[in-house]
């Protein structure tokens, strides 16, 4: 039986970017940190995991995306913008969100999801 989800893995290119990206850019702590390779960072008790790329786990739009719950995304979207982060798709809204996609430094795209109240 599935308990609940464990992680979800992100492979990049440049660990050291990437860090800085998920740290300095959107802000997320870091967890753990094992060897530099395979970084953890919790969001409310699920685990974004970014691994060094090897030839099992390449980066890019191949791979799953996640979506991270915000306050408010406009603000999000701009603050992003300010620090010149990719956006794949600009703010926009469907009856039940608001949501936006970036891409990370190594063409991971992530989905800014705000629920409509």
């Amino acid at each position: 039986m599935i308990k609940q989800l464990a992680f979800c893995l992100y492979p990049v290119s440049d660990i050291s970017q990437a860090r800085h990206f998920y740290e300095n850019v959107l802000g997320l702590k870091l967890s753990h940190n094992f060897q530099d390779q395979w970084l953890e960072y919790d969001i409310d008790g699920f685990t974004l995991a970014i691994c060094a790329a090897d030839e099992q786990h390449q980066p890019g739009k191949h791979g799953p995306v996640i979506a991270l719950e915000v306050q408010d995304i406009q603000s999000m979207a701009s603050q992003l913008n300010s620090k010149g982060v990719a956006f794949v798709k600009d703010v926009s809204s469907t009856p039940v969100c608001h949501i936006a996609v970036i891409s990370d430094p190594a063409g991971n795209e992530l989905i800014l999801h705000q629920k409509m109240i």
